[in-house]
């Protein structure tokens, strides 16, 4: 697991994991943070070296694992992990900043720069490959200090590295623990400082866009009362007020799965009130395979499921998806008809409502839905707001074409 401080390192950083992976075939994580995430600055590029002509070979004992060829690759792996951290060791992405031999603080990350800021003077090291920890290094940092503590976001990963392997270094506090570090918590970690912090100023909540189509299903979902099995897109936002209609939400697709185990848990009243609600790319991504079950396996009391479709991946960019017709790039391709590919699996009530066009046939619907103990899809579709004009524009093209 590498771990970038600033922009840099994040570009860096990927390039250093694609080639410990193809040294060692291995995965490599890239821990990113928020503030690396949302930080923007000028880069230094690198020469690419051009990648190696594909071809396949094969490799069974490597790629097949059974139980035969499992025991032998997990010895390859704790061979393969000693190699990396011997070599994170001597030419891991570690760094030493001199300062002051009083006060030394270890860490990684977006926490590096806190550090610096937060304790100009002190002594620092540096981790950029965090996972497996470079322990001997530690060991002779926190030997060079008065004072050796680790200061890193979340749970104290390698602080308890540290520990495990018998280096003296200090934690931060376990209220620190909790949300993001920045300046001035690490001056408060550096002084043990354990009074209540300041409270953070309030910020605007998110919500669905005014005018957004999701807003009128999700009102009709409150009004009707229904349990609600929600699922992660923009529209996850409808779990909060004024609308307060999702009750779950796991994973991505989850929404089916969940929708439908409340329906054979649930006594009949209450499972007659659980709707299951997924968007477009999500479903497409993930959720065709809870359709599936709800075919196979049908609640006593039917289910309905709410596929929000506004025709884009609206809350990572608005990118296309196997439900649009158009690849990334914009082009035409295949598609996936949501309403064909329910009835092909035999579910007979398939609706398609327009919720602004006509905001009451959502209600009627999902009221009518609701009263049946059959299975029903309802496809609630008009474009997202902020993709409408693009998506149009596209459409006459294609059409054009």
């Amino acid at each position: 697991m590498l771990e970038p401080s600033d922009s840099q390192e994040a570009y860096d950083y990927t390039l250093l994991a694609i080639e410990i992976s193809e040294r060692w075939r291995i995965p490599v994580l890239l821990r990113m943070t928020t503030r690396i995430c949302h930080s923007a600055t000028l880069l230094r590029t690198q020469a690419q070296l051009a990648p190696p002509p594909p071809a396949f070979v094969r490799d069974v004992p490597g790629r097949v694992m059974i139980p035969a060829y499992a025991r032998p690759a997990h010895q390859r792996l704790r061979a393969k992990l000693a190699e990396i951290a011997a070599w994170n060791e001597t030419d891991g992405p570690t760094q030493v900043v001199d300062g002051d031999r009083s006060l030394g603080i270890v860490t990684s990350g977006i926490s590096y720069q806190h550090v610096r800021e937060a304790a100009a003077r002190a002594r620092v090291l540096k981790i950029g490959l965090s996972y497996p920890p470079p322990v001997e290094t530690m060991r002779r940092f926190a030997a060079s200090v008065d004072r050796c503590l680790v200061v890193e976001e979340g749970d104290p990963y390698l602080y308890e590295a540290a520990r495990t392997a018998g280096v003296a270094v200090e934690q931060k506090p376990e209220m620190y623990r909790f949300g993001e570090l920045n300046v001035s918590r690490v001056r408060r970690i550096v002084a043990g400082d354990l009074s209540p912090e300041p409270a953070l100023p309030a910020g605007k909540p998110p919500e669905l866009c005014p005018g957004c189509p999701h807003r009128n299903v999700f009102e009709a979902l409150r009004d009707l009362g229904c349990i609600v099995a929600g699922d992660i897109g923009c529209y996850t936002l409808g779990v909060l007020p004024p609308f307060s209609a999702m009750d779950t939400c796991v994973c991505m697709g989850a929404a089916i799965g969940v929708g439908l185990g409340l329906r054979h848990s649930l006594p009949p009243e209450q499972a007659r009130k659980v709707v299951s609600v997924i968007g477009d790319s999500t479903f497409v991504h993930s959720g065709i395979t809870g359709l599936v079950e709800m075919v196979y396996n049908p609640p006593a009391t039917g289910h309905v499921l709410v596929i929000l479709d506004n025709g884009t991946t609206a809350m990572t960019g608005m990118q296309e998806h196997p439900g649009t017709g158009r690849r990334l790039d914009h082009q035409p391709t295949g598609r996936v008809v949501f309403e064909d590919l329910a009835r092909t699996l035999g579910i007979r009530n398939v609706f398609t409502v327009d919720p602004i066009a006509d905001s009451d046939s959502i209600t009627r619907v999902l009221r009518e839905a609701l009263g049946r103990d059959e299975l029903s899809v309802i496809i609630a579709r008009r474009p997202c707001l902020l993709a409408a004009g693009s998506i149009k524009l596209r459409e006459k093209k294609t059409n054009a074409g």
